[in-house]
């Protein structure tokens, strides 16, 4: 197969990070629909998202590609993926759901900067000052505050929403570093899997309840935010730099706050609306950026601002 244009690459890598952050907010809906343990609700959506991914490749009979060894980044980066889920969830039970995720958002920045310093995907003035807009808008849209005065579970909160991020971005980081010879389905089933099977002595040792509504919310769990956003976030990452990734990942907070909208009733303020349309601005630049094609030696090819090679 002749190798795909830059621009190509670059547009098929945005659309998965959009749709890996529209699916990625879907957690919070199936998390307070069911009620359910930060636990249980980590395990079935990996254990049900490595399921979907199963049938997908049977279906496409790409089975083979799981019968080739991994590599330990990408079976380390499913204890990232837990550890991000679980740490997320338990801090939005101990803080406030604002401070959790904005915690947790560091990530893509840090995850950006450290990719600057050593991975070689050099950070131009476009790209901080998207990024820092984009930060800037989602600090607005959560009116982040610390509040210590409710206690040492408040304080056990932040530490967590701060672990989660750390997961986050290092989840990121690996999956930019994964060979290429590793297929994103392998990536992505074996990530999921030993998420599962990581979390599976937890559900073991509290075994909740589950009605029979329950557990098929759990699976709507496992497809959703489970198999295509994890899917797709792979994918992405897979051909994007960290820094798009990073800024694009801002879209989850705006899904989020769209559901909640649109299901639980919820209403925005003003400085919430204009910090959404803050991450929007931002992350559609950033998009046109990446997709843009830019002339070398006379001929156009497409490169993010972020990828080696390009200067101011």
């Amino acid at each position: 197969m002749p190798p795909q244009p830059a621009e190509t690459m670059n547009l098929k890598g945005i659309v998965a990070a959009l749709l890996s952050a529209l699916f990625m907010g879907t957690i919070g809906v199936f998390s307070k629909i069911t009620g359910l343990p930060a636990e249980t609700v980590t395990f079935f959506r990996l254990f049900f998202g490595a399921g979907f991914m199963l049938l997908f490749l049977v279906a496409c009979r790409q089975t083979g590609c799981l019968r080739r060894w991994p590599t330990w980044p990408v079976l380390i980066n499913g204890g990232m993926l837990s550890g991000f889920i679980i740490f997320y969830v338990q801090a939005m039970n101990l803080t406030t759901m604002a401070n959790a995720i904005m915690l947790v958002y560091l990530a893509p920045l840090t995850a950006s900067i450290f990719a600057h310093f050593f991975l070689g995907e050099r950070l131009n003035r476009a790209s901080v000052l998207l990024i820092a807009t984009a930060l800037f808008g989602f600090a607005m849209m959560m009116e982040f505050r610390i509040d210590f005065s409710s206690g040492s579970n408040h304080f056990a909160g932040i530490c967590l929403a701060a672990l989660a991020s750390c997961c986050y971005a290092a989840f990121i980081l690996i999956n930019r570093t994964i060979k290429e010879h590793v297929h994103v389905y392998s990536r992505t089933f074996y990530q999921l899997l030993t998420g599962a099977i990581i979390m599976l002595p937890f559900l073991v040792a509290g075994p909740p309840a589950i009605s029979t509504i329950n557990w098929l919310w759990l699976i709507g769990t496992g497809l959703f935010p489970g198999f295509l956003a994890i899917l797709f976030a792979v994918v992405a990452l897979s051909t994007l730099p960290a820094a798009t990734f990073g800024t694009l990942a801002y879209f989850e907070p705006i899904a989020v706050i769209a559901f909640g909208w649109l299901i639980f009733n919820e209403t925005l303020a003003p400085l919430q609306i204009a910090g959404c349309l803050l991450i929007l601005g931002s992350g559609v630049f950033k998009t046109w950026l990446s997709a843009r094609p830019v002339t070398v030696k006379g001929c156009p090819v497409a490169l993010d601002p972020a990828e080696p090679g390009r200067s101011d």
